[in-house]
């Protein structure tokens, strides 16, 4: 598994390289974790060596483990020189253990300016057809016999044409206890109370992601806005954003999609996930001035952030994220419990 992790970030890199896309690292332990409501950053703690040297930096500081190098990723953009950039990063997300998730894992995350989701999708599946020609069937997510073809052009379905087909509905007219009606009618059980959003993410997860990217890999694309908080909406309809995910025998690979590079609404959308936080009991951070000073630098602009473990996983065939890991989270975790 290490020789084949070892020969897909290379083939990647040339297939990126050729693309004129330039790899760059950014920093893991930053001064703003991201405001994504679901999501936990680890905390960590900067502590200068006394005394401070001159242009030093006294007393410490509260640091976090980025979820995501995006924020970086896009004031790379606004300066000169980075167009196009890329970067394998080692992220980190407290709380999540799964199947398909650990708590330590590798993004690829790719950015180009100017660009859009329609350019980052056509750059993806070639980059993704780089690595490898076709995927051996899975018997997890997508249950088929038979591989599934990396060759483009990958197949693309919106959020909206995707409901209608998998659970018989289409989500985006309906308000919060419409949704949880629809949802009970095709057979899903939201949580009393539970926000469109939730329902959204219940019905998608429980109906419409297992039937995905079967044959080939699938993009679902316009995500409805609530969807979507660092995305660029559709002109033509502010109901949905241009926002695409990306599914191969029903595993998710990648998010991504038209850049937000407008800071006064991202700003405001910013604060309203800060409110999101509060309602549900999670610490709310402070918004990163640099990154939103960026923004209106950028002009247009696409990226998208890859699972690199997944993407091996369904490379190799593997059915759970361990087994692409060299030191899965859930094996370390109970190795230390048996030793205290």
């Amino acid at each position: 598994m290490a020789r084949a992790r070892s020969a897909l970030a290379r083939k990647l890199r040339d297939a990126l390289e050729q693309r004129g896309y330039q790899e760059v690292e950014t920093p893991i332990a930053v001064p703003f974790a991201g405001q994504e409501p679901h999501l936990r950053p680890f905390e960590t703690t900067f502590t200068p060596d006394l005394p401070v040297p001159p242009g030093g930096v006294a007393g410490a500081r509260r640091l976090h483990l980025h979820t995501s190098p995006e924020y970086a990723m896009k004031r790379l953009l606004a300066r000169e020189g980075f167009p196009r950039c890329y970067q394998f990063a080692r992220v980190f997300r407290d709380g999540e253990i799964s199947p398909t998730h650990n708590p330590e894992f590798t993004l690829l995350e790719l950015y180009a300016a100017p660009g859009s989701a329609d350019s980052i999708m056509a750059d993806l599946e070639q980059i993704l057809f780089a690595g490898a020609a076709e995927a051996p069937a899975r018997k997890g997510h997508g249950r088929r016999a038979s591989p599934v073809s990396l060759r483009p052009p990958f197949e693309r379905i919106t959020c909206r044409d995707a409901f209608a087909r998998y659970a018989g509905f289409d989500p985006v007219p309906l308000d919060a206890e419409a949704f949880t009606q629809a949802a009970r009618a095709c057979g899903v059980r939201p949580a009393a109370g539970a926000s469109w959003d939730d329902v959204f993410t219940q019905v998608l997860m429980e109906k419409v992601e297992p039937a995905l990217g079967i044959e080939r890999p699938t993009y679902l694309v316009e995500y409805p806005a609530s969807q979507a908080a660092l995305a660029r909406l559709k002109p033509s309809d502010a109901r949905v954003a241009e926002r695409f995910e990306l599914y191969a025998a029903g595993l998710e690979l990648a998010n991504g999609f038209s850049e937000l590079c407008d800071s006064r609404e991202q700003r405001r959308r910013l604060v309203e996930e800060q409110e999101q936080r509060r309602g549900l009991g999670r610490e709310v951070f402070p918004l990163d001035e640099k990154f939103l000073a960026a923004l209106d630098r950028i002009g247009e602009a696409g990226g998208v952030a890859v699972g690199f473990d997944r993407l091996l996983m369904l490379l190799t065939g593997a059915e759970t994220i361990a087994e692409v890991l060299l030191f899965p989270a859930a094996e370390e975790y109970a190795a230390a419990r048996d030793r205290s």
